[in-house]
């Protein structure tokens, strides 16, 4: 795995003065507007609403989208630093961002006609959150296992179904559904359709209250005769399959990104407490017990940035990432979880208790090995390509 960026020839870590902008921009955005708001939103399992039309001002919401259609024409490192900028603040309202980029975004950009780009993509710079719905009550892991049928009637499609855990549910305006068309063809006649929140048999259904980025939302979908027109098939009929697996690809990436955010937020809590908590007469962070542990802990981080950023990198340059990206998604989440946890350690009884932040990044970590693609199946992913 190479760690040095094939565009630049450069360190990973070291930004371009445009990158290192945009990333202080975020940091500035994350700490005067969201942080504020982050506890009460995690108290109240809701994303301040006010948050999002500011994501859509400072440009967030259309990272890669070109300049012709609204967007920002930037590049996938970053949303990347995007995603991570902001999940030092929050996570909950990273995933916004992240997946209106990484995944939305991303799949019309690469698989949506001129038309749809047009139609969609403008709208998705500016106003409309997006969402991406493949999984349902019996299709996690094994995605393709999808019970939504779609039925070609004349110039629409009829579809039926429910998706479950899917995330911006409650504020999109978009969704990229997956039905599958020719059960008879199995996951080959998996189809991806545009769906707007206002088409006839359209409904959100129950929101999840759960136990990390609760402001987050994570909501059921039903298909009740849903009829979409037949020009909102994204790519083609019986391609979904590809649509999503390529896409997700790509979304790993930004939960990885994620993760690392969340370690980062979290460390940087668990040092500024260390330095100034003191027993025995001095601060807790003199003692080489306390050093060691921290001085793991970001090294562990340092090493999965790399990998994430490596990731990133590779894709931008138009190269494989598909192995990198679930090595990154894995260890990131890993380590999130491990550093999350020594930092409500390090915090004592504080760390357990709402005052302090670090018990809330340990709850949002725990998503990171699980959604998008579970540990299990990043490893599965590695093991056919290392062995391909």
């Amino acid at each position: 795995m190479s760690i040095i960026s094939p565009a630049t020839a450069t360190p990973l870590t070291v930004l371009t003065e445009e990158e290192e902008m945009f990333r202080g921009a975020v940091r500035d955005f994350a700490e005067e507007k969201v942080r504020p708001l982050s506890h009460e939103m995690d108290e109240k399992g809701a994303l301040d609403t006010s948050l999002i039309p500011q994501c859509f001002e400072l440009g967030l919401m259309g990272i890669e989208v070109p300049e012709g259609l609204g967007g920002a024409g930037g590049s996938f490192f970053l949303a990347v630093l995007a995603v991570e900028a902001l999940s030092r603040v929050d996570p909950a309202v990273a995933i916004l961002v992240d997946v209106q980029n990484t995944l939305v975004n991303n799949c019309l950009l690469r698989w949506a006609s001129d038309e749809q780009k047009s139609r969609y993509l403008p709208k998705l710079a500016s106003e409309w959150v997006g969402a991406y719905a493949l999984s349902e009550p019996g299709a996690g892991s094994d995605a393709f296992g999808l019970e939504t049928r779609a039925e070609r009637r004349g110039d629409t499609w009829v579809l039926n179904g429910r998706k479950l855990w899917i995330t911006n549910g409650a504020e999109a305006s978009l969704y990229v559904v997956f039905a599958n068309a020719d059960p008879s063809q199995g996951y080959k006649g998996i189809t991806a359709f545009i769906v707007e929140r206002g088409f006839k048999g359209f409904s959100v259904g129950k929101k999840e209250n759960k136990l990390g980025i609760r402001a987050s939302s994570t909501t059921e979908l039903i298909l009740d005769g849903c009829e979409v027109p037949a020009a909102n098939v994204l790519g083609e009929p019986g391609k979904g399959y590809k649509v999503s697996i390529e896409t997700l690809n790509e979304g790993r990436i930004g939960i990885g990104a994620q993760m690392i955010g969340v370690a980062g937020g979290a460390l940087a809590a668990a040092t500024g407490y260390a330095k100034e908590r003191r027993q025995f007469g001095k601060p807790i962070a003199d003692f080489q017990g306390v050093q060691f542990q921290l001085a793991q802990a970001a090294t562990e981080l340092e090493a999965a940035r790399l990998m994430v950023y490596n990731a990133a990198r590779l894709k931008d340059a138009g190269q494989a990432f598909t192995q990198q990206a679930a090595m990154a998604k894995l260890f990131s989440s890993q380590v999130a979880e491990r550093v999350t946890s020594l930092c409500v350690e390090l915090l004592g009884g504080y760390g357990y208790t709402k005052e302090y932040p670090v018990e809330k990044y340990y709850r949002d970590a725990k998503i990171g090995t699980i959604y998008e693609g579970t540990s299990n199946m990043q490893l599965q992913t590695i093991a056919k390509l290392l062995l391909k």
